[in-house]
């Protein structure tokens, strides 16, 4: 179920990816992001809860289309008639022009790891895709507007209400750190950069998460890991926005691809992997272990 984050704010978990809820029961609502493949069924019942069997969403905003945030976008989207808004410089991997940079996982950590058995590629989800209005609005949720916030993806973006400083970072960001194995578990929050393997220009990932900084929020919640609130919340990214460094190794680490508004133009070659040869079968056998052991202490919870 949709667990509360803030007023017209909810949270689902599903493994180690979240979606939320912009809206109060019975009245409109927009979701945000859509979650793996295979989620579309969770998804529409934890709506079903909060908001009513016949009060679809006014839309699905997605902060971006990586295969963890967008994997059921065409089944919900579908299902409930409604559009896919994006930023404009996200659409190409959404409409079927470009596939994202390859994930690399020469970093390594825990989610390099685990990335060795996930996609990278785009989708093809014309004609429901639909371009966030320059404005800033959020279709649906007036009290929110979107920011850009790329870095992680060229068209990333990240939510905020300025009325209580809510924001919702998407990707730009992580509460939890993603590279270290024993976080899938115990679900620490803290800031920590982006998933490091799918990340593909560290210096404007910086330079957003310093405009996030800049917005001062009370409550801070993003795609992987638990919601931040407290009195200390605004202080404690202006502190990680300070020392936010790249991994010490990786493909994009000294330079980030290129892309325009008809997706990736060019992209850095290949580096070397040190964990190539034991990786393969160490990373799928360690990410099931873990992503099942993290989904029973979810379900038990």
């Amino acid at each position: 179920m949709f667990e509360p984050v803030a007023p017209g704010l909810a949270r689902l978990g599903i493994l180690f990816v979240n979606v939320y809820a912009l809206g109060e029961p019975g009245g409109p609502w927009v979701l945000v992001d859509a979650g793996l493949s295979g989620s579309a069924g969770p998804i529409r019942r934890a709506a079903e809860e909060r908001f009513g069997a016949r009060r679809p969403p006014e839309g699905i905003l997605l902060t971006h289309g990586h295969f963890d945030h967008a994997g059921s976008a065409r089944r919900l989207a579908d299902a409930w008639d409604v559009p896919l808004y994006a930023h404009a410089l996200e659409t190409p991997y959404l409409t079927g022009l470009s596939d994202y940079p390859p994930r690399d996982p020469t970093m390594g950590g825990a989610m390099g790891h685990m990335s060795r058995i996930m996609p990278d590629h785009g989708y093809d989800l014309a004609p429901r895709v639909r371009t966030l209005p320059p404005d800033g609005g959020v279709p649906g949720a007036p009290r929110w507007r979107w920011l850009h916030t790329p870095g992680h993806t060229p068209g990333h973006v990240s939510l905020f209400r300025e009325s209580d400083g809510v924001l919702l970072a998407g990707d730009a960001l992580a509460t939890m750190d993603l590279d270290a194995w024993g976080a899938y578990l115990i679900r620490r929050r803290r800031f920590s950069r982006p998933s490091p393997p799918f990340t593909c220009d560290w210096a404007t990932t910086r330079d957003s998460v310093e405009r996030l900084a800049e917005l001062e929020p009370a409550v801070a919640a993003a795609g992987h890991g638990l919601p931040i609130s407290g009195t200390g919340v605004a202080t404690d990214l202006r502190d990680f926005a300070r020392r936010l460094t790249p991994p010490r190794r990786g493909r994009y680490v000294g330079s980030p691809p290129l892309a325009d508004e008809r997706g990736i133009e060019w992209l850095p070659p290949p580096v070397p992997d040190p964990y190539a040869r034991v990786a393969a079968s160490g990373a799928a056998i360690a990410a099931g272990a873990f992503l099942f052991v993290a989904a029973r202490r979810k379900t038990k919870r």
